[in-house]
């Protein structure tokens, strides 16, 4: 979690790939492409009806939770997982900023929600598990900090750790504990901070502590270690006494004190090797098949600005040092934080982030998101891209009768604020890179009742969809407002098409009667009178 006002310049250069250029409609002669032959499953994706075409919607995509279809979203960033027996549980803060409060960069985060699945695929609502404000937790000091938390079972009591500014630390943000008998909550504090702001020093700012992860775990000789880390620019880690609601007195000095080493210090800020460490740290360990922990320890953690997800292992949470893994993913095209959350379940691992991909979503108003995590035989992890179909959804390719792909321009997302949010990327046959051509078709974001209406968002860039504007030019672009206008233009009545019922032809809900159409290999709107350039191919994309 991040207050971009607050935030100390941790920029890392990523520059924009690509420059979107502005083409005005269907215009210029036009050049018909042909590459290789396009195969069709007409039969199996979609059918016909009374000159409609009902395309097969992919279901079960990311975001994870938070569109119901009725305009009404449900955001919720920082995501953690508690795996409890066969469920797993997703925790995040409930994202609430109004459009005045994302303008200034505020966060406006009054509670935690929990959602519950036993099979990654249909999640069940559990609702608000914590409130923090002021009534519940008395050292708060407001009622809308509830930023990032991880809830851990032990012992059968679960503990939500989170943060949250603090009122009796000088203002600054501290490291708090509740508890509960059920994963669901209620929880209840404890009514004080387990880490005071003003016990970490020396310190980068007043919000360094922040973004509590937990790990518990017997080491080899039978001795119990409940670690506690977390941080903002300093990274942090101590061991917790068996009560889960105190830190341990290493040094056995009587005082709970902070420094670089045990022999002095019971709370340690050792980040070398942590190549730059913005905030959001999360432990994790490999399990073997008889679920013992093995190998080293993974701190996965939010690097530079925008925000990069990174790891770098260690044979020693206390006492040893970093070695830097790699840069996993790349900023997200809709958020500039990310929070992850790294979990075992059924023998694969997986690996959860947020981003801004919900209609109206940012920063500010965050989604979780899921897709699986791999590891090479060294023990390295494999980089990681952002997906709109996530684990179960459908990805497609939507081609020409004679050849060439649907796909958007290539391009890195920035780490600059202000070339957010997107719009205007340019979109034709054969534009992007090899990735660039994988779409997610959902229900149509204007009337998502209407089966033959749909939306299309990029599989690499969630998100962002096609979007047919006033003059007539279709692009890429997020839906930044949730507004009904945007919906509109981002969604296409699905025809017959108008070379042939064994293609399909799209219609735009903005400007009846005008039809997504290529030109010069640019996508745009027509009329329709050259049908075999306005009448497109579908097909299942691999993931």
């Amino acid at each position: 979690m991040n207050n971009k006002t607050l935030k100390p310049a941790r920029y890392l250069a990523v520059p924009l790939a690509a420059i979107s250029i502005i083409i005005s409609g269907c215009s210029g002669s036009n050049e018909t492409v042909k590459n290789n032959e396009v195969k069709q499953e007409t039969e199996n994706l979609f059918t016909i009806k009374d000159g409609e075409a009902v395309i097969t919607k992919s279901t079960n995509n990311n975001p994870i939770f938070g569109n119901d279809n009725t305009g009404n979203y449900i955001y919720g960033g920082d995501p953690s997982v508690l795996t409890d027996g066969d469920t797993i549980y997703l925790y995040t803060g409930h994202d609430m900023s109004s459009d005045s409060e994302v303008s200034r960069a505020v966060y406006n985060i009054p509670e935690y929600l929990c959602y519950s699945t036993t099979n990654l695929s249909d999640w069940k609502e559990e609702g608000t598990v914590f409130t923090l404000n002021t009534d519940n937790v008395k050292w708060a000091k407001d009622s809308s900090t509830a930023w990032a938390s991880q809830v851990i079972k032990y012992k059968d009591k679960y503990y939500l750790y989170f943060c949250s500014w603090d009122k009796t630390s000088l203002g600054k943000q501290s490291i708090g504990v509740a508890v509960s008998d059920s994963p669901t909550g209620r929880f209840k504090d404890i009514g004080r901070p387990l880490v005071q702001g003003i016990l970490t020093s020396p310190e980068n700012s007043a919000w360094d502590d922040i973004d509590p992860t937990v790990w518990v775990e017997t080491d080899g000789s039978g001795t119990e270690h409940r670690y506690l880390a977390w941080g903002n620019s300093k990274f942090y880690i101590c061991e917790l006494n068996e009560d889960m609601i105190s830190v341990k007195d290493l040094d056995g000095d009587g005082k709970i004190t902070c420094g670089t080493q045990t022999d002095n210090a019971d709370i340690i800020n050792n980040q070398d090797g942590l190549e730059s460490f913005t905030e959001a740290p999360w432990i994790y360990r490999r399990q073997d098949e008889n679920n013992k922990y093995y190998g080293d320890y993974y701190l996965f953690y939010a690097y530079g600005w925008h925000e990069h997800m990174a790891y770098a292992t260690t044979n020693d949470l206390l006492h040893g040092s970093w070695d830097f893994g790699k840069v996993l993913m790349l900023p997200t095209a809709t958020s500039n934080t990310n929070h992850m959350a790294v979990f075992d379940f059924k023998g694969k691992t997986y690996f959860v982030y947020h981003n801004g991909s919900l209609p109206g979503g940012n920063g500010y108003r965050r989604s979780p998101c899921i897709t699986e995590l791999f590891f090479e035989k060294d023990g390295s992890i494999k980089p990681i891209d952002e997906t709109a179909a996530g684990l179960n959804g459908t990805i497609y390719k939507i081609s020409l009768k004679d050849g060439g792909d649907i796909s958007h321009e290539f391009f890195i997302n920035s780490a600059s604020d202000s070339d957010y949010p997107y719009s205007n990327i340019k979109t034709g046959i054969d534009t992007g890179m090899s990735n660039d051509n994988k779409w997610v078709i959902i229900p149509g974001k204007a009337e998502p009742g209407n089966e033959a209406y749909i939306s299309i968002q990029s599989e690499n860039k969630p998100g962002l969809y096609l979007t047919a504007d006033e003059t007539g030019k279709v692009t890429l672009a997020q839906d930044a407002d949730a507004s009904k206008e945007t919906a509109q233009q981002q969604t296409f009545h699905s025809v017959k098409g108008l070379d042939g019922e064994d293609g399909i032809s799209f219609e735009s809900v903005s400007q009846p009667g005008k039809y997504i159409s290529v030109k010069d290999k640019i996508l745009c709107l027509s009329d329709g009178s050259d049908a075999v350039n306005s009448t497109f191919y579908i097909s299942k994309a691999e993931k």
